[in-house]
């Protein structure tokens, strides 16, 4: 636990990672890291438990695994195969589809959609780091293919981006897909990822208008910055396809992803951490989930 994996390849996950074992271990080592605490009566001692890497309360017996109370909580394949999705989805840029999990790692498409959907969940923000200092927010549409009766159409949505500016480019970012254009809406997502001491600014007169974000009358050359992330942002969709009922979960791993662009290599360790933290999402939470910026 003490080194981090920096460009962890693929010879050097398999050598992490070379069975079940290894797997449950490293889980284990994640979920205690801070010490045992029992869920059911707070008890701070336990016991080996029945299979390995297990832990017991020595005081009510609640018998708990590494995998318990996490994303991977019951999942009903190989926990091997489980980090090899995680991993194949951290160290791509714009992730793998499950067809493509599905091929590699011989599951069915569905089984690899349904955890990859825990693992896009464990990417949402906190909203506990909030944009600092200069912060620019713009307003755009973007394409997205959606399949509705058996036909295909582009639908353009529309997206509110928030950029935190630091000396000549972009430190970090969070985006909303936005149902309506409500001032509530606005705001909430102004509140949820903006510290209230930032400077707010706009080139956008809705923006301007509805919640009364400064508007900079400078040449839009001054804004390259925030038309840099939107245009990054409609790349990546660009290379997805997918149902416009989970676009808030790409534009989620798209600033999850630009937030961590100096940490790549321990996007996988920081995903594992995330999914051990997150509480279990059984089938019918995650495809009725309904993901927030």
């Amino acid at each position: 636990m003490e080194s981090k994996f920096k460009s962890l390849s693929v010879f050097e996950f398999q050598s992490k990672f070379p069975d079940i074992q290894s797997c449950s271990k490293y889980l284990a080592e994640l979920k205690w890291k801070d010490g045992y605490k029992c869920p059911i009566c707070s008890n701070l001692k336990y016991c080996k438990g029945i299979k390995d890497f297990d832990r017991q309360c020595t005081k009510c017996c609640h018998l708990e695994s590494p995998t318990a109370g996490t994303l991977f909580h019951k999942v009903k394949f190989s926990l091997q195969k489980a980090f090899w999705i995680v991993y194949f989805i951290s160290t791509n840029k714009k992730g793998m589809a499950s067809t493509e999990l599905s091929r590699k790692l011989q599951l069915r498409q569905k089984t690899c959609w349904l955890f990859k959907q825990k693992v896009m969940q464990a990417m949402e923000s906190s909203n506990i780091h909030p944009l600092l200092g200069q912060v620019e927010l713009g307003l755009f549409d973007v394409g997205y293919l959606n399949k509705t009766s058996g036909s295909k159409k582009n639908e353009k949505n529309k997206i509110l981006l928030a950029i935190e500016k630091k000396s000549k480019g972009i430190s970090r970012m969070y985006g909303c897909h936005l149902k309506n254009l409500k001032q509530n809406v606005l705001n909430n997502f102004v509140k949820n990822k903006v510290d209230q001491e930032a400077t707010l600014t706009t080139h956008d007169d809705l923006l301007n208008h509805k919640i009364g974000i400064k508007k900079t009358k400078s040449n839009i050359i001054k804004f390259n910055k925030i038309n840099r992330a939107t245009n990054g942002l409609k790349s990546w969709f660009a290379g997805i396809h997918g149902n416009v009922k989970y676009i808030q979960y790409y534009i989620n791993e798209y600033c999850y992803r630009y937030n961590r662009h100096l940490m790549k290599g321990e996007i996988f360790d920081d995903l594992l951490t995330r999914m051990v933290k997150h509480e279990p999402r059984p089938y019918f939470d995650i495809v009725n989930y309904a993901p927030t910026s």
